[in-house]
């Protein structure tokens, strides 16, 4: 019998909740459990195991990303909806640094297909829209996108620039000042 109050969505948030406070590897069904204060096997009812866990929060990361990047990118275009993207994927990292390793856990492919990972992909074509890129520039250009979002976000999560001059927001929007330069003038083959 399923414990009173607790869903596969409640223990999903719960989850997401305890990846942001002590990361997302830490993340397991029995440290759900403690956080519960009940027993492993009480969750079985609503979870299959921590990977299925991990699975939930990483769609939920997802999904709210999703969800906030197209509310940044609403009447948006070019460099304006650029910069836009690339906020929120940094600004949700830094809010939510265990959801945002959740988000970049690897999904059989039926499971990222079903989730809002097209979204992201969608939004992220959406803007290059406005740079005129034929195939298959556009995915490489997607790909640039996605690499230096996410490296520099992981970087900076990791301490990798507390060290040194100048500022990292400064960084920041150097690197997106030049990643418009770039998609603007695109090299040939």
């Amino acid at each position: 019998m399923a414990r009173a109050g607790l869903t596969a969505e409640r223990l999903t948030r719960a989850g997401a909740e305890l990846a942001d406070e002590v990361g997302f590897d830490q993340v397991t069904v029995s440290a759900l459990a403690r956080r519960f204060d009940v027993r492993v096997a009480s969750l079985y009812s609503h979870l299959r195991n921590s990977q299925d866990l991990r699975t939930r929060i990483a769609l939920l990361a997802l999904a709210e990303l999703a969800d906030r990047a197209a509310e940044a990118l609403a009447g948006r275009s070019g460099k304006d909806a650029l910069i836009a993207f690339a906020h929120v994927y940094r600004d949700y990292a830094r809010e939510h640094p265990g959801r945002y390793a959740a988000a970049r856990l690897r999904l059989d492919p039926e499971t990222a297909a079903a989730s809002a990972g097209v979204r992201h992909a969608r939004m992220t074509r959406a803007i290059l829209r406005g740079y005129d890129l034929p195939e298959p520039d556009e995915t490489h250009a997607v790909r640039l996108l996605g690499s230096v979002f996410h490296g520099y976000v992981s970087l900076e999560l990791a301490g990798g620039f507390d060290h040194s001059a100048p500022d990292p927001a400064e960084s920041w929007s150097r690197a997106l000042d030049a990643l418009d330069a770039l998609l603007r003038n695109w090299p040939a083959p």
